[in-house]
């Protein structure tokens, strides 16, 4: 067994076993719901690359689809979200009528704020795409980004609706929001198929627009779960204060918890530059091409499924855990130390799963059953997804270590750390593009998620009083996680090089799927041989349904 904290008291104890059961099931919540959206985000990914390719469409399709999601990403799910949380969970708990004037302060701002920068950016695009009449492809990618831009301030109202959703414990309808998403591209996809000399350039459009639709239907999906839970008002007056605290906790938030999605958005820029600037740089051939963003695009999607499913699940159903117990340094340690734990479980053998079977996994969701990907670009999506998926589990650590900190008010060392982090890729990536094309891009991303995950875990220690805690029992745990996900890579390893590859593209799936259930059943077996206390807290249940101490309503 493994060992646990020393004698702790009974009200810890107590403590803990709720936590357990809470973090348990509203993370099994979140990754379930998670895992049916990213299935279907794969089987979008699986249409939409047959329309596209691997192709400077492809490309700027990719461009249109991320410029908006890094605002959805920094703003709504980032920066405001995590700023707004803590101070809705205050105001729920202590007076839910000061609650509803804050939410609804939030939400107007927001809409106002993102309505008005669209604005803005569409005015500049629109002037910039009037400049570029001798340059056709940019001209096109930008139009495409008009198009898609509208998505942004949507989507960020559904993001912070969303972290509403969280603080009530509805974390099942919050999860499920993405999924209109995939339906709407998927639906606006499969006609292509159907239509005699269908240009892909031409059927981006109805793509595009029917993920702006999806954002609308998510915005409306959450107010309606929303219901008996909030009381929208327009007297606001008394929240002012706290409105000024969530905005001054903002920008440092913004900084310190989008790293990996302004690292992930450098990258894009600089995949972009053969689209939007030309093939040469400084009388120098580019080391990229026009095709490079869809590779980078396509291969990031891969390394974002199990960083979804579970890892960014681990840190969402904690964080409004975490803001409650702030004040108590032990159970914060504990939960905190807990999701850690969680995080590493399945980020650990994540890595490694990604490591043996990118390639196949890569061959037979992104070409043959119809057009796709090309030879190439599937050896280069490859490398890319081979860079990116060393550090799956520092991701999941950054996530939940910068969310702890916005927990107990601390912004600011998320945002230093952060900060450093964001030059280093820069610099990184501009030189390591030279030599490995668009894999430079990856490794750049992935040594500094590491380096960041080293450094919040530091700085976690020396922050909190008992941060030293978290270091407690983790040894044993983390050789088990190690030594488990090496076996498992090894023995996909072997089945990968028995098991040659079919020529019929629904054998080469089935071959896929049976690899990837063999390497999730051995990781299994080896967590019940060995009694990891991780698969337990991940089956905790509560003993009751809706009399829980956590006010869950069975979301």
């Amino acid at each position: 067994m493994i060992p646990v904290d020393p004698q702790p008291s009974q009200p810890i104890q107590s403590a803990e076993q709720e936590h357990d059961q809470s973090l348990g099931r509203n993370t099994r919540t979140v990754a379930g719901l998670t895992l049916i959206s990213r299935v279907l985000g794969m089987a979008r990914d699986l249409v939409t690359v047959r329309v596209f390719g691997d192709t400077a469409v492809g490309s700027a399709f990719a461009a249109a689809f991320a410029i908006p999601n890094m605002f959805r990403r920094l703003f709504g799910e980032g920066a405001l979200s995590a700023a707004f949380i803590p101070e809705y969970t205050k105001l729920s708990d202590d007076d839910p009528s000061k609650a509803d004037a804050f939410a609804s302060l939030t939400i107007g701002l927001l809409a106002l704020v993102t309505g008005m920068i669209t604005i803005v950016i569409e005015l500049g695009l629109l002037a910039a795409v009037m400049m570029s009449a001798d340059n056709p492809d940019r001209a096109y990618s930008l139009k495409l980004v008009m198009v898609m831009l509208p998505f942004m301030p949507m989507i960020c109202v559904a993001a912070i609706l969303g972290g509403m959703l969280q603080t009530h414990h509805r974390f099942g309808p919050w999860a499920a929001a993405p999924i209109l998403l995939n339906l709407c591209i998927i639906g606006a996809s499969l006609p292509y198929f159907f239509v005699d000399g269908a240009d892909p350039a031409v059927w981006a459009y109805p793509i595009g627009i029917a993920a702006v639709v999806s954002a609308a239907l998510q915005v409306l999906w959450s107010v309606l779960a929303l219901r008996g839970k909030v009381r929208w008002t327009r007297s606001v007056s008394a929240v002012q204060s706290e409105a000024r605290t969530m905005l001054r906790r903002m920008v440092p938030v913004l900084i310190g918890l989008g790293t990996l999605q302004l690292n992930t958005f450098v990258d894009t820029l600089i995949a972009m530059y053969p689209n939007w600037i030309g093939p040469t740089f400084m009388g120098h051939d580019y080391p990229l091409d026009e095709s490079s963003n869809a590779i980078l695009f396509y291969a990031q999607r891969l390394y974002q499924f199990p960083l979804g499913v579970f890892g960014i699940a681990v840190a969402t159903a904690a964080f409004p855990a975490l803001s409650r117990v702030a004040g108590d340094p032990a159970r914060f340690s504990e939960m905190l130390r807990r999701g850690l734990r969680l995080s590493l479980y399945i980020g650990i053998p994540a890595s490694v799963g990604l490591l043996v079977v990118g390639g196949p996994l890569i061959r037979v969701l992104y070409s043959g059953f119809g057009d796709g990907f090309s030879e190439d670009g599937i050896i280069r999506a490859t490398s890319v997804l081979v860079g990116y998926s060393v550090a799956i589990w520092a991701y999941s650590l950054n996530q939940l270590y910068t969310r702890a900190f916005y927990a107990t008010g601390d912004t600011r060392t998320p945002m230093n750390i952060a900060l450093v982090m964001v030059v280093v890729n820069i610099t990184l990536n501009c030189t390591l593009i030279w030599w490995f094309r668009e894999a430079g891009l990856a490794w750049s991303t992935a040594a500094c998620a590491i380096i960041q995950s080293l450094w919040l875990a530091r700085a976690s220690t020396r922050k909190h009083p008992s941060g030293k805690r978290l270091s407690d029992s983790f040894a044993r745990p983390i050789g088990l996680m190690l030594a488990g996900s090496l076996l498992m890579g090894l023995s996909i390893f072997g089945v990968v090089r028995v098991w040659e590859l079919p020529s019929h593209w629904s054998m080469q799936l089935v071959r896929v799927l049976v690899i990837c259930a063999i390497g999730a059943a051995f990781y299994l077996i080896w967590s019940i041989v060995w009694s990891m206390q991780e698969l337990r807290w991940i089956g905790a249940r509560s003993t009751e349904r809706s009399g829980t101490t956590n006010g869950n309503d069975g979301a």
